[in-house]
């Protein structure tokens, strides 16, 4: 088993995210113990790779005040930046020092195009799956979220995504009226014999180990956190299920 993997829903880092972060930070916690000792700073490096096209900085920064805040004086957080935007910027040595040293991986939301399009088979990629694979916690919201599956939805229909989690997609900032909408994603989704997993605002699941191999009736257990519903929608099914905070749901892996 690698380390823990985690989806959020988007409007990460706002007000009413903070049992999420708390949770992620608890996490990471487990892989700063393993790398440092139990006195060791956590690790957290945001990469915004998804909002390239817009104001990468300014994700990074939310970021960063976000996990500051809810550290809360405890044990001590550093949070730092790997500025992954560009092809050029995917295999800077110092940013995948950074990436392969990390206790936290956090990917914000932005277009869900540009993961796809960029990481994979980058040096960033590489240093970020290791860094998994040694026990680090690797999150992604909104179309972080989606970029992590081994499919997602992109403006131009379905692409491969980086393959950490199988047998779903993501439907982010999913509640009861954009679930109707999306009524195409779903016929999609039974296409390629996926299952939609619908997470709302400020709302994550969390599986503490996920495998680092995938088979064929594989499971693996999450847990939601947030305010907000999370919906999974299993291949074939007419209706989702209905999950809130604290629950915990088998999902293929």
């Amino acid at each position: 088993m690698a380390g823990p993997v985690a989806l959020h829903g988007g409007g990460e880092f706002l007000p009413g995210d903070e049992p999420f972060l708390r949770k992620l930070l608890d996490a990471a916690s487990i892989a700063a113990d393993a790398r440092a000792g139990r006195d060791a700073a956590i690790r957290v490096v945001v990469v915004p790779t998804a909002a390239a096209r817009h104001d990468p900085d300014a994700a990074s920064r939310f970021g960063t005040s976000a996990f500051q805040r809810v550290a809360d004086g405890g044990r001590p957080v550093q949070v730092e930046t790997a500025r992954v935007v560009d092809a050029v910027s995917a295999e800077d040595p110092g940013t995948v020092s950074r990436l392969s040293d990390a206790d936290l991986i956090y990917l914000p939301g932005g277009d869900p195009d540009v993961i796809p399009t960029l990481l994979p088979a980058s040096s960033a990629w590489r240093a970020m799956d290791a860094a998994r694979q040694r026990g680090a916690v690797l999150a992604g919201a909104s179309a972080g979220a989606m970029g992590l599956c081994q499919l997602t939805w992109t403006p131009t229909g379905i692409r491969t995504g980086l393959g950490v989690v199988h047998g779903l997609v993501v439907f982010p900032h999913a509640d009861a009226e954009s679930w109707a909408r999306r009524t195409a994603w779903f016929d999609m989704a039974a296409t390629a014999r996926v299952g939609v997993l619908g997470i709302g605002e400020r709302t994550g699941v969390i599986s503490p180990a996920y495998p680092d191999t995938h088979a064929d009736g594989a499971t693996a257990t999450w847990q939601v956190i947030g305010e907000r519903e999370v919906r999974w929608l299993e291949p074939g099914a007419g209706e989702p299920s209905i999950l809130v905070d604290g629950e915990t749901i088998d999902l293929p892996a």
